[in-house]
């Protein structure tokens, strides 16, 4: 049977269990409803909203469908009268139902407004989806609280509409009072989702809000946070992000703070980067931090990383990465023999290094080592044979392998690369 607060719907449909038929066959009951609503004749209007009130589940989520079939004007009053009812219904698949034709047949007013309403906090994911796209079609935003609180809902497709009911009425006081608390005072994801969504110019606004931030529970809200003030050149709240970074526990929140705070040649985040290095999620932020500094102290670092087989394989690929970008002396002879590391992350990060080193500029003792250690890797057809591609690209003393590999390389994209390097140097 259906929850009390169906029965005592002012707006449900009044017929006694003697029109249910509990008798019948509750299978037949259903499949009757929904061919009343194929077939779409006004008249049946009524048999479905007697079928409303079955005892059954089933048959009454096939009267909402069935209702929802007939479509107006063969439904003037009587989707108004019950869909209400059967949207509160303690079955979900009923509520899915009602809630779907309620949005067919287009039916308005403030009992169908409500009902969309509590369908807001509906455990079923699916009918929060329907109470947006009903409220969306009403052109209201029923509960602004409610909507700003889905912003944190786990389902993209949720909080996805959430947003954009909020944006469609952002000139409503309302909504506006409410984006802003939530951005100050909200928990978790829907607070970390304002964060996110709100425009740069808010960020002044919100700073005191934004400073107790960096030490919310949520580790998505300190992120959020940090992304906001990350881009603020104030001294004080570089301090408060240097040391939101030396709390920080959660990898994310870490790689970011080391990210940005390493762009901006932040020299205290130096041991704080060299802490995180070992780990294998923000392992790779802590040494491109590292590279961003350019210190003689964060390069000593970056070159221990490179041998020490303990450190992840995304951590060492960054490490040469940045190695290279720096140019030092002894670069060259530092991501050579990385080429043939075990770990393909340490692979890709030495061919990039030594890239950017022949973007740069080699010596002219190293062009040929180099030239020779990238065209043998790229005849392994081991990696990623674009990124190769891309560091030999201006080094002429690779030109002899390559032609050698554009006629007798076994793989075809090889000899492709091969022979657009060729070309490019006009040496095809």
């Amino acid at each position: 049977m259906r929850d009390a607060s169906s029965h005592s719907d002012p707006h449900a449909s009044p017929h006694t269990d003697s029109h249910a038929k509990p008798h019948a066959n509750p299978e037949r009951r259903a499949a009757a409803a929904k061919g009343l609503g194929r077939i779409g004749r006004p008249e049946h209007a009524g048999a479905l909203v007697e079928a409303a009130d079955d005892p059954v589940p089933a048959v009454r989520a096939a009267a909402a469908l069935g209702l929802g079939r007939l479509g107006r004007p063969a439904v003037p009053a009587a989707g108004g009268s019950v869909l209400p009812g059967l949207m509160h219904d303690m079955d979900p698949w009923v509520r899915r139902r009602a809630s779907v034709a309620a949005i067919r047949l287009k039916l308005t007013g403030p009992t169908i407004r409500d009902a969309f309403v509590n369908l807001l906090d509906d455990p079923d994911h699916h009918l929060r989806i329907n109470a947006l796209d009903g409220l969306n079609a009403l052109g209201v935003t029923g509960d602004v609280a409610a909507l700003a609180r889905l912003l944190g809902d786990p389902e993209g497709a949720v909080w996805g509409r959430a947003w954009k009911l909020l944006y469609r009425f952002r000139d409503d006081p309302a909504v506006r009072a409410e984006v802003i608390r939530t951005a100050r005072e909200g928990e978790g994801a829907a607070r970390a989702q304002v964060l996110e969504m709100l425009p740069r110019h808010c960020t002044e606004r919100l700073l005191d809000s934004l400073l107790t931030g960096l030490r919310d529970p949520s580790p998505q809200v300190r992120y959020a946070v940090a992304r906001r003030l990350l881009d603020l050149k104030s001294h004080s709240v570089r301090d408060a992000l240097v040391e939101a970074l030396r709390t920080e526990r959660d990898p994310e929140a870490a790689g970011l703070l080391l990210s940005g705070l390493g762009w901006h040649g932040e020299r205290r985040v130096t041991d704080l980067a060299v802490r995180w290095l070992g780990d294998p999620r923000a392992g790779r932020d802590a040494a491109t931090a590292l590279g961003h500094l350019g210190t003689g102290t964060a390069g000593e670092h970056l070159r221990r990383a490179l041998t020490d087989r303990a450190l992840p394989a995304t951590t060492r690929g960054a490490a040469a990465v940045e190695v290279g970008r720096a140019g030092r002396w002894d670069a060259v002879w530092l991501l050579l023999p990385l080429l043939d590391d075990p770990g393909a992350e340490v692979r890709a990060g030495a061919v990039d290094g030594l890239g950017a080193l022949v973007h740069d500029g080699l010596r002219f003792w190293e062009r040929r080592p180099v030239a020779e250690a990238l065209t043998a890797h790229l005849a392994s057809d081991r990696d990623d044979t674009w990124r190769i591609c891309n560091a030999l690209d201006g080094l002429d003393e690779a030109l002899p392998a390559l032609r050698h590999l554009a006629d007798e390389a076994a793989s075809d994209e090889v000899r492709g690369a091969a022979r657009k390097l060729l070309d490019a140097a006009g040496a095809g």
